[in-house]
Parts: structure tokens; sequence; C-alpha cells
């Protein structure tokens, strides 16, 4: 893996919310980071770390000749598309980028002769899994086109691989949420749709209220439970990952959560405690395809990568997330 020169990396999707804390991590740790991003949802303000490149996807000539010019060793893509309830109003929206954009970046890829690939997946590929923990093994069901953007990606990767064409490694992730705990870069959605987020910016007051959807859902509490991972630990997971492809790692798919899930109600719990402010919450319905439980297995990422996450606690998640949103 050790080269005399920096190891060099393009991230995709680099001035987005995950992108832009694996960009500050690979830079603290002496890689030479290429951010890649059109900055359709954002002004770029999160790209701290790493020279930025606006180009869209979509244009893969240019994507060819920004790649042949840097010589990537690892490509990370994180440029989609990710709002459930939107990709069941605009498919077309969501196939044509989260399926379409890849397959450019990878066909732009192959032609500059680059092989190192990780793949920002979703939980959002099991659909409603029938077993929890939810094993990587499990069968593939997505029931929104964001999901089904991610499946289709995964099996392309997974032909790819077959032929030699990429060495690749996917990472499934839960729920991501969390924020710098430096203060430097946090969540910087226009229209955040995550529970966390919204709970803190009800807080704040830019919510009026806060709305649960579902409370006869088959929990203790009755509403749904997911597995938060902290944004900077999942960071952590991409930089164990390109090391492991970088050492000759076989291609694979890999969970990205803790094991252990909360309650939407838990969340809020915790959100008030947090805040010191008993903001409103309003109890409405359930949305269609919200699974009742989610939650990883995560045996394999922690023995294959050797991950362990440093802030495993939702209060800490909370916390990190509550001092970005005051800040800003």
């Amino acid at each position: 893996m050790k080269k005399n020169s920096p190891i060099k990396v393009v991230v995709t999707g680099g001035a987005g919310y995950i992108g832009s804390h694996v960009a500050k991590l690979l830079v603290k740790r002496g890689y030479e980071v290429l951010v890649i991003d059109n900055l359709s949802t954002t002004s770029g303000e999160n790209v701290r770390y790493g020279k930025l490149i606006v180009l869209d996807l979509s244009e893969e000539e240019k994507g060819w000749e920004v790649l042949k010019g840097f010589k990537p060793d690892v490509v990370m893509h994180f440029a989609a598309f990710i709002v459930v309830p939107e990709s069941v109003e605009k498919p077309l929206k969501y196939y044509y980028n989260n399926v379409g954009n890849t397959l450019r970046l990878l066909s732009a890829m192959k032609r500059a002769g680059i092989k190192n690939f990780i793949f920002s997946s979703s939980a959002a590929v099991y659909g409603i899994p029938e077993i929890i923990p939810v094993p990587e093994e499990a069968p593939l069901k997505p029931i929104s086109p964001y999901g089904e953007s991610k499946a289709m990606v995964e099996k392309i990767l997974a032909d790819m691989a077959k032929a030699g064409e990429i060495n690749y490694l996917s990472l499934r992730y839960f729920n991501v949420a969390g924020a710098d705990p430096e203060g430097e870069l946090g969540p910087n959605y226009q229209q955040p749709t995550h529970l966390i987020l919204r709970a803190l910016k009800t807080a704040k007051g830019e919510f009026p209220y806060l709305e649960i959807y579902g409370t006869d859902y088959p929990t203790p509490d009755g509403t749904c439970i997911r597995d938060y991972i902290h944004v900077m630990d999942l960071a952590e997971a991409h930089l164990l990952a390109m090391e492991y492809l970088l050492d000759k790692g076989e291609s694979l798919v890999l969970n990205c959560g803790y094991g252990r899930g909360y309650s939407v109600r838990e969340v809020v719990a915790m959100a008030k405690k947090v805040t010191g402010i008993d903001f409103e919450v309003k109890e409405v319905g359930r949305r269609p395809g919200d699974p009742p439980v989610l939650i990883a297995q995560v045996e394999k990422i922690k023995k294959i990568l050797g991950f362990s996450p440093r802030y495993e606690d939702l209060e800490i998640i909370l916390k990190d997330t509550w001092a970005w949103e005051q800040k800003n």
C-alpha cells in the first residue's frame, strides 16, 4: 500500500454532508484529495479540505480528463440524490443521477485505468427486512426508486468485479447523523428530512413542531427503531475500506451501523435533553414503506476492516449536531 508520494483520492459529492467529513479525515491523514461536485444541493461551504473541481458526472469526457490528469489511487463515490419520498415522486431524476451518472463515472474510470472504487450504498436496499439485525446476505428488496438505484449499482459493480474491471467496496449506511466534533463541518441539507436534524431544528424554532410518523408499530413504544451511526465513525469506515482495497482486499459489501437501535420517541427525548427545550411534537399517521425496525448486523465490518467506533452514543451524536446547529 505504501508509496513514496501521497496516495491520491477522488471524492465525488465531496461538498455534501458525508463526503465533506470523509475529505477532512483523508487530508488530516496525509492523503491528497480532489473533490468533484456539481454544487447542485450546496454552495460548497463545506469544502474546506481538498481541491474542488465543479463538474457534473453526466459530463463523462470532462470526468475522464480530470481522472486521467489527477491519476487517483481510489475513487470514493458520494454523489447521489438521497431523499426517499422525492425518489417516489421523481424516479427518473434518481435513476438518471444515481445509476446513469455512476455508470458514466465507472466508464471514465475504466478508460483512465483506475480500478479501486468505494461506493456509498444504503440500508434502503433491504426494503422491509425479515431478519433483524440485518445481515449483508439478506435479500435485496428495495421499496423506493432510491433504494432500487443503490441496488442496481451494487449489481453493476458485482458484474464488473467478476470481469476483473474493478475492485470495489460497497458500504451500506444505516442512519447517518452527527457533525464534526471540531465544529468545522456538519449537515448542510437545504430541506432536512432526517429525524435528528428536524428535531434539533424544531428546538431552534425553524419548524413549529416535529411530526412523528406512526405510533402503532410492533415495537416497545410503538415508533420506528433505527440504527444511527455518527458521521465521523462512518468517515473512518471509508478510510479503513480504502486501506483494505489498496492492500488488495477482495470486492465486497459491508453494513455500516452500530448494531443497536433507538426508537423515534427515544431520539425525541434525547433531543429535548440535549437542547433543554421542550419543543412541540405531533403524532401523525405512518409514512408508506417505513420498516418498523432497521438495525445493522455489524460483525463483518468489525472483523474484516477492524472497524471500532469512537462515537457510539446517541447523546454524543445529538450534542455534536446541536453544537453545529447553534453555530450555523
